[in-house]
């Protein structure tokens, strides 16, 4: 049975651009896998909690002499690295924020890169040790910026997910939705989300 990872991290939840397109990726993924399976991390419904020096120590402390809290912080990390490897494609609804990812997801990531578990470094540089698969990610943004050099959004993004391992990173923009220009953004991403998910 395929399953698919779908990530929000809009602080507006279901109401959120990129949640909402998220939801018609979904949905098209449905269509084309009636049995599959769909795993949901909303970062609005949930909390993820951002890096401190007290989960940084956890999650590298050795096993033995762990404390519970230090454990506690590892089952969160070891589950959402599960959760990723479980999934045979991941969806990723992303605003821009001030030219950057919400805080939320850049703190689900900082939980996801663990050395020796998601990436490695050989005298070559860092291999990432995740299993790739496809990575969707639904860009909404209230300006335009796609191909610009303002978008830090996307090279990051792509980087970081490299970095892990996922190197099958598709982006699906909408964009100029504050320019009065949401519903020909809307038509179009929804396009291209039909066109990825049939391919």
């Amino acid at each position: 049975m395929a399953t698919l990872l779908q990530i929000n991290s809009s602080l507006f939840g279901d109401n959120g651009n990129s949640s909402v397109l998220s939801q018609e990726f979904v949905q098209s993924w449905k269509a084309q896998n009636p049995a599959g399976n769909v795993v949901v991390r909303d970062f609005a419904k949930e909390d993820v909690p951002h890096l401190d020096a007290a989960r940084v120590q956890a999650l590298f402390s050795p096993a033995e002499g762990r404390t519970p809290e230090q454990q506690a912080v590892l089952d969160y990390s070891d589950k959402i690295i599960a959760e990723i490897e479980a999934a045979d494609a991941i969806v990723i609804g992303v605003p821009l924020y001030n030219f950057g990812v919400p805080s939320t997801l850049k703190a689900y990531f900082d939980h996801i890169a663990r050395a020796g578990v998601t990436f490695k470094y050989t005298e070559t540089g860092p291999v990432g040790l995740l299993t790739d698969k496809p990575v969707y990610i639904i860009a909404a943004r209230g300006g335009v910026y796609k191909g610009q050099p303002s978008d830090t959004q996307s090279p990051f993004l792509t980087t970081f997910l490299n970095f892990v391992g996922l190197k099958d990173v598709h982006f699906i923009y909408a964009e100029g939705l504050n320019m009065g220009q949401k519903d020909q953004a809307f038509t179009a991403a929804k396009a291209e989300i039909a066109q990825g998910v049939a391919a």
